[in-house]
């Protein structure tokens, strides 16, 4: 089943830029029971209780909203800086050519709360890891992160298990 379910995402070459293989779930969210099946497999690989799902914007909050229901915790959204009314707290991140910046709402946990993240794909982990780092400096515990899929030739997943936390994804693609 578990190649029926990677058949549903497609591969993209050349997409965003030459020699990129994009790997594309918008088919796996058109099909009903792929969704589905992605999801309960995602809530069954989560470890103990959790009272928040993290989604990072923006496929991220698909997924963290979908596996929030079964896991009964409730959705917080990690968006790009300047997206989110009210006051927020912040972190900086390295990308290729230059930085960038996500946010949360400055409320949006309780110290102590335990949390999850969730995004579609880890790649170099550079966005994750900033989320954790939010997510710590608001006083969350994060051990665990999930991902539908992970490109482990580019080092997010092992960046984000050298910071401490199980990173769990129900595919893996060579490349990036």
């Amino acid at each position: 089943m578990n190649d029926d379910l990677k058949a549903l995402i497609r591969t993209i070459p050349d997409f965003p830029k030459p020699g990129i293989q994009f790997r594309d779930i918008t088919t796996l969210l058109l099909d009903p029971h792929g969704l589905a099946e992605t999801v309960k497999r995602m809530a069954a690989a989560t470890l103990g209780p959790v009272d928040l799902v993290a989604g990072i914007e923006a496929r991220g909050f698909l997924f963290a909203a979908a596996l929030a229901v079964p896991l009964k915790a409730g959705v917080l959204l990690i968006r790009k800086d300047g997206k989110l009314p009210g006051a927020t707290i912040a972190e900086d991140y390295a990308l290729e050519y230059g930085q960038d910046r996500i946010a949360m709402h400055e409320d949006a946990l309780v110290p102590g709360q335990r949390v999850l993240l969730v995004d579609d794909l880890i790649a170099t982990g550079g966005t994750a890891r900033a989320a954790i780092r939010l997510l710590r400096k608001a006083g969350a515990s994060v051990e665990q992160a999930q991902f539908v899929i992970d490109l482990p030739d580019l080092g997010g997943a092992a960046a984000l298990a050298a910071d401490g936390v199980r990173v769990d994804a129900l595919f893996a693609f060579p490349g990036h």
